[in-house]
């Protein structure tokens, strides 16, 4: 959809958000495994024999300073299982608003991830999906990047990546 941005004047499109639709670990399942897992479009719970796993999907967004949109990422993030009781059981009042540790659980293009990104996951029902926040402190390329933006050139290229657009 076109339309004329209030930032800069000129004729724009929004840029797609890139969405995963699973944690990653999903993907890694064995068959065996996956009869134990329940995926809808909101959460994710995996079960294996000695722990289960309890996911939501969130919204990331990350700044890019010279441009007048932000790269948004549908991504999912692990919780406790005392905080995703929580947020399902509140899922549809409008009212709820919480924050819960979660880590991001899915691979972000243009990083190397050995282990998970803690978070900050902001509920709020009334306006949406919740919202992710990496934690300052942890030392990743990501979270400098989260907190000082990207250029539109990088988020450009992100959006390629996932999206499979050649540019040559």
């Amino acid at each position: 959809m076109k339309y004329t941005c209030e930032c800069c004047g000129k004729e724009m499109e929004d840029w797609p958000a890139i969405a995963y639709n699973s944690p990653s670990i999903y993907h890694q399942l064995t068959d065996e495994e996956l009869e134990n897992a329940e995926l809808s479009s909101d959460s994710c719970i995996i079960k294996y024999p000695d722990e289960t796993n309890y996911f939501i999907r969130a919204v990331l967004v990350q700044e890019v300073p010279d441009s007048c949109q932000d790269l948004e990422y549908g991504v999912w993030v692990s919780l406790s299982e005392k905080s995703f009781n929580e947020y399902v059981e509140n899922y549809d009042n409008k009212e709820f608003e919480s924050e819960f540790f979660g880590w991001l659980s899915n691979y972000l293009p243009d990083y190397d991830f050995e282990e998970s990104i803690p978070t900050t996951v902001v509920v709020n029902n009334s306006i949406g999906r919740p919202f992710i926040f990496p934690h300052q402190s942890y030392e990743h390329p990501f979270i400098h990047d989260f907190y000082n933006g990207i250029s539109q050139e990088q988020a450009e290229r992100r959006m390629d990546v996932i999206w499979g657009r050649d540019k040559s």
